[in-house]
C-alpha cells in the first residue's frame, strides 16, 4: 500500500476516513456530492461503511464505501473506485444493481409501503473510462425501451464520474473536482472550495487516528498476503507430491480417472505422503485404493 501522505481521494481508504471524519466529515461530503450532482445539498448523516450482510448464510452481502443520508432527501452511496481491471468495468453495470438492491432493501420496513421507498444515488468515482466513451459524467436511469421519452421515475440513479473524462459539459467546478480527486495536491486546488478541500484533506492525512488506522489496515494487508503466499507454496507442495504418487501408480498400470482425480483432489501434504509410500509398496490400484480409504 502508498503512504497515506502519497493518497489522493479517488484512493478508497483516504476518501472513506475524509468524509467519515468527526471534523470535517460532513462539509468534505456535502462539498463532493454539490459539485458532482450541480445542487444544494441539506443536511448529511454519515454513516461509515455501510454492512448489509446476505439474508442467509452462504448469500451475498454488500460493504457501501461512504454511505450519506441526506436530512429529507436522498440517500447517496460514494464508491470511489481506482481498480479499473477489465473484469471489474465489465461486471459494474450489475454490481450498481446489486447494490441498489441492497440499500432499497434495507431502508423499506415491513409496514411501509412502496411509495415511502428513498430516492437513492450510488455515485463511482474511477479514473477508468467505464463506457469507453470519454465523458466526464454518465447518469444511468431506469427507462422503457420500446418508449424512450415515457416518463418512469423509480427514484434509483447511478452517477459514473469518469476523473480523465472530456465528452460532455461538465462545469469548471466539477472539472477541477475530477483533476483534485485524482492528483489531490495544493496546485490542483485551484478553486476556494477545493482550497478549503485540501486544507480539510491535509488535516486528516495528518490526524493521528487516521495515521493508526491506516498501520493496522496496511498490517492486515501484510497479514493477508503473507497467508495467500502461504497458502500458495503449500498447495504447490501438495500438487508435487500428488503427481509424484500418480507417477508410482503409473508403474502398476494405467490410472482409473476417479483414482487420478481423488489423488489430486487431496490438499492434506501428510496424507499425500502417506500415499506416496503406499504407492510404492502397493502391487495394485485395488491394494493402494483399499489402503487410501481406510
Amino acid at each position: 500500500m502508498k503512504k497515506l501522505a502519497d493518497m489522493n481521494l479517488v484512493d478508497d481508504f483516504l476518501a472513506h476516513s475524509l468524509t467519515t471524519h468527526k471534523k470535517y466529515g460532513e462539509e468534505a461530503a456535502r462539498f463532493i456530492l454539490e459539485c458532482i450532482l450541480q445542487r444544494r445539498i441539506g443536511h448529511l448523516t454519515v454513516v461509515p461503511q455501510k454492512v448489509w450482510y446476505g439474508e442467509e448464510p452462504g448469500s451475498h452481502g454488500v460493504r457501501l464505501d461512504v454511505y450519506l443520508d441526506e436530512e429529507g432527501g436522498e440517500i447517496f452511496d460514494m464508491e470511489p473506485d481506482r481498480g479499473g481491471r477489465t473484469e471489474s468495468v465489465a461486471t459494474l453495470p450489475r454490481r450498481v444493481r446489486f447494490y441498489h438492491a441492497k440499500i432499497d432493501a434495507g431502508n423499506l420496513t415491513a409496514d411501509e409501503d412502496y411509495s415511502s421507498l428513498r430516492d437513492v444515488a450510488v455515485i463511482f468515482i474511477t479514473t477508468c473510462d467505464p463506457f469507453g466513451r470519454n465523458r466526464m459524467v454518465y447518469t444511468i436511469r431506469n427507462g422503457c425501451v420500446e418508449e424512450p421519452d415515457l416518463s418512469y421515475e423509480d427514484g434509483a440513479r447511478t452517477v459514473f464520474l469518469y476523473t480523465k473524462g472530456t465528452e460532455g459539459e461538465p462545469s469548471e467546478e466539477l472539472k477541477a473536482l475530477a483533476t483534485y480527486m485524482e492528483h489531490s495536491t495544493a496546485e490542483n486546488a485551484r478553486s476556494a472550495g477545493l482550497s478549503r478541500l485540501h486544507r480539510m484533506v491535509t488535516e486528516v492525512k495528518s490526524d493521528k487516528e487516521v495515521g493508526l488506522a491506516y498501520m493496522k489496515a496496511c498490517e492486515i494487508e501484510r497479514r493477508i498476503r503473507e497467508e495467500g503466499r502461504a497458502e500458495g507454496k503449500a498447495e504447490g507442495r501438495a500438487e508435487g507430491k500428488a503427481e509424484a504418487v500418480i507417477e508410482l501408480l503409473e508403474e502398476i498400470g494405467p490410472v482409473p480417472e476417479e483414482l487420478r482425480e481423488k489423488v489430486f483432489g487431496q490438499k492434506d501434504l501428510e496424507t499425500l505422503k502417506k500415499w506416496h509410500k503406499l504407492a510404492a509398496r502397493a502391487e495394485s490400484m485395488e491394494e493402494f485404493r483399499q489402503h487410501t480409504a481406510e
